[in-house]
């Protein structure tokens, strides 16, 4: 298989690092391994003394019992621990589907979502957001899309790039949609947790569907992107043993020093998300009169949770606005083409600290350029 390449890593990977201000980050802000080492005294004696051996192929058991204090209804045995999200997909994609398959994706999205699919063969329906109704998805909609070889419905909640998340009704109804029909439901879990109103936090899809795969990772609840830790949650034996033995052919396990501090943030799940909801609060009472302020350029949809947002330029031309942006101030922003949505969005990063300054630069481009 050759999936096409992924626009948005290739993108940061030119810019990334490169970019005097990052504000198109999923991930909201870090910490060091220090920082996250005072969470719990005397465990940078232990950390120290970690053996750098192989460790077991899904997960440190350790990291899997926390991990299992994070659901209702998963044991440690229904847990594999992945090198971050990607690898999880990944998997998934290339152990329970084929060529002719079919499969409902959830869009605008992450593009391995579905490229990794196409690859394969698989057919992919795109299930649109509703942009006018605040990115919203319809769940009578999935009926019209369904064909006797689908397989699996795909879903992001919270999403990115928009920060939607759906009411316990539509999500309910997601699920029943799946139940009746058999289907896979791959629930993209990374950003659960980080509700903006903890009330309305939906349930892990595996807690309530035995053939729904939940998708984590520390990198967007927990802030912790380099510890590369990501995990899928589910009920269902058959995808277990699949996935399992196809992580042989890619990572065999984790390293050792991650698991570790991995288990060190499950503990503390509830201060570093509370850390990083505290951060993208404060930024969104900035953000609101942004938008205001800037009405007649930038149209946005306030997210519901998560990281991101992804407002419309009213005007279209964000390959041309982010290049230009880039160049005069040293803010990156990531046009929404790089999530097959066209030219007329952008996605912006809600968790980070240096938010207000990076604001700031951007709202005087924007008063400079269109007066």
């Amino acid at each position: 298989m050759q999936p096409a390449p992924f626009a948005l890593e290739r993108y940061f990977a030119v810019h990334e690092f490169t970019a005097r201000y990052l504000m198109c980050s999923s991930d909201p802000e870090s910490m060091s391994i220090a920082d996250l080492l005072a969470l719990e005294p005397g465990s940078a004696d232990a950390f120290n003394t970690t053996w750098l051996g192989y460790t077991e192929y899904p997960g440190a058991p350790e990291l899997r019992r926390e991990l299992a204090t994070l659901y209702e209804s998963i044991g440690t045995e229904e847990l594999i621990v992945h090198t971050g999200a990607q690898e999880a997909i990944f998997s998934f994609m290339n152990t329970m589907l084929k060529a002719g398959d079919h499969m409902i994706v959830h869009m605008p999205g992450y593009q391995s979502h579905y490229s990794v699919a196409q690859a394969l063969g698989v057919h992919i329906s795109p299930w649109m957001a509703r942009e006018s109704d605040g990115w919203s998805l319809d769940p009578d909609e999935l009926e019209t899309m369904l064909r006797p070889e689908t397989k699996a419905v795909l879903i992001c909640a919270p999403h990115n790039p928009t920060g939607y998340l759906p009411d316990r009704e539509r999500f309910d109804a997601i699920v029943g949609f799946a139940r009746k029909h058999g289907l896979w439901l791959f629930s993209d879990e990374v950003y659960r947790g980080l509700e903006h109103d903890p009330a309305h936090r939906l349930p892990a899809a595996c807690d309530v569907y035995e053939k729904a795969i939940s998708l984590g990772a520390l990198s967007k609840s927990h802030g912790l992107a380099g510890l590369r830790v990501g995990w899928v949650a589910t009920r269902d034996r058959d995808v277990l043993a699949a996935m399992s033995t196809f992580k042989d052919y890619l990572t065999i396990c984790n390293s050792a020093p991650s698991e570790y501090l991995a288990a060190i943030a499950v503990r503390n799940t509830s201060a570093l998300i509370e850390r990083n909801t505290a951060i993208v609060r404060s930024n969104l009472t900035l953000l609101d009169p942004f938008f205001a302020r800037h009405r007649e350029i930038l149209e946005w949809h306030r997210p519901l949770a998560g990281t991101v947002a992804f407002p419309r330029l009213t005007h279209g031309g964000a390959e041309r606005f982010c290049a230009d942006v880039l160049e005069r101030t040293g803010v990156l922003l990531l046009p929404g083409t790089l999530l097959d949505h066209g030219d007329t969005h952008i996605r912006i990063g809600l968790g980070r600290r240096n938010l207000p300054d990076v604001l700031g630069i951007l709202d005087n481009y924007l008063r400079e350029q269109y007066r």
